[in-house]
């Protein structure tokens, strides 16, 4: 079958840059095989053509026609698995919970969840006005719901 034949060169290739692990791989039912990749340095245009050229030149177009697309997964993609937390520690994320929203500053990521910190404002406890205050937040990956980097330009 193609899918479990795409699977196993992919999974060949991935094994060949241990940094690179998979985000998403689908084939529709008109054999169009599209993979989203990232990377623990990122994904950059040389890993995709190789690991397109090796699901590509393993294939033969003869048995089966199909399409192929590997592409990296973008900036503004949110993130999915616990690894993709840990190379984005020291950046701004926006976290959705059931609950609630937070964003700040990804300062810890491990298998279990994530830390993140930010400062905000509150009015003071005695008197009036406001106060700035470091918060703190650990959110383990079963309650989060998104997650997304905010980007600065």
């Amino acid at each position: 079958m193609l899918k479990d034949e795409v699977k196993e060169l992919l999974d060949g290739a991935l094994k060949e840059d241990e940094s690179l692990f998979l985000i998403d791989f689908s084939i529709s039912a008109d054999n169009s095989i599209k993979i989203v990749l990232d990377g623990d340095a990122g994904v950059a245009l040389k890993d995709c053509m190789r690991v397109s050229r090796a699901i590509e030149h393993n294939l033969d177009r003869e048995e089966v026609d199909f399409s192929l697309e590997v592409t990296s997964a973008g900036a503004a993609s949110p993130l999915t698995l616990p690894r993709q937390y840990k190379k984005n520690i020291g950046r701004k994320v926006k976290i959705r919970t059931s609950e609630d929203s937070y964003e700040g500053n990804l300062t810890e990521a491990d298998e279990n969840g994530i830390v993140l910190e930010w400062k905000a404002r509150e009015p003071k406890p005695v008197g009036k006005g406001k106060v700035t205050v470091q918060k703190k937040q650990e959110i383990t990956f079963s309650e989060i719901k998104e997650a997304k980097v905010v980007l600065k330009f």
